[in-house]
């Protein structure tokens, strides 16, 4: 009987590895990718049957790239391993196509128990964010903002710029002009009613766009 293969996406080696050696042998790792974009080509290539993904990584953040993996049609199970806690990330997680989303805080034989879960088709969600999201009315969640309600470019656009590239570095890497890429950043700068780049930087980690410094 063949075993699960599993794609870890995390930009943290030691995290990585720690997660590789704790799947080992029930599960064969078939990847470990450290950015977002790396986690869309992968899944691509190997179509793993669980998607295990850190929220926070470089180029493209594991909200974004694992949204872009579900409507490329991938039936991957898809499980999030974050720091954070807010409901927001699970609520948006769970309406990408997710059917976990276990902190990192907790127990390794929390996360056991989570992959089993979903590779059996069940969903699981660790127990404190649970209890946020039992607490939210539907009013509520209608309403929340959903990553600053910007466009899955614009967020994209947020967290290049917002990791230190220069607009010329942003066009190179989605392909389009500088001018675009300066017209983007205006835009989502009015969009999000802040005024330099420090704030532009502040809304990304506030949105686990990119990790504090």
């Amino acid at each position: 009987m063949s075993r699960p293969r599993v794609l870890i996406g995390d930009d943290h080696r030691l995290v990585a590895e720690g997660l590789e050696k704790l799947l080992q042998p029930e599960y064969e790792i078939i990847g470990i990718v450290a950015d977002g974009w790396q986690l869309v080509s992968r899944a691509e290539q190997c179509k793993p049957d669980l998607i295990l993904a850190d929220i926070t990584m470089p180029q493209l953040n594991g909200l974004d790239a694992c949204e872009k993996i579900v409507k490329a049609g991938h039936c991957s199970r898809i499980v999030f391993l974050t720091m954070h806690q807010d409901a927001i990330y699970a609520l948006r997680a769970l309406r990408i196509g997710a059917v976990g989303f276990v902190l990192k805080q907790s127990a390794s034989s929390e996360l056991l128990t989570a992959i089993e879960a979903v590779l059996a088709g069940k969903s699981y969600i660790s127990s404190p964010v649970a209890e946020q999201l039992q607490q939210i009315s539907q009013t509520s969640k209608n309403d929340l903002r959903d990553e600053l309600l910007l466009t899955p470019r614009q967020r994209e656009i947020l967290q290049l710029f917002a990791e230190g590239n220069s607009a010329r570095e942003v066009a190179a890497v989605l392909s389009i002009s500088v001018r675009t890429a300066e017209n983007h950043k205006n835009h989502i700068m009015v969009l999000l009613g802040v005024n330099s780049t420090a704030e532009l930087v502040r809304c990304a980690i506030r949105h686990g766009l990119i990790a504090p410094c």
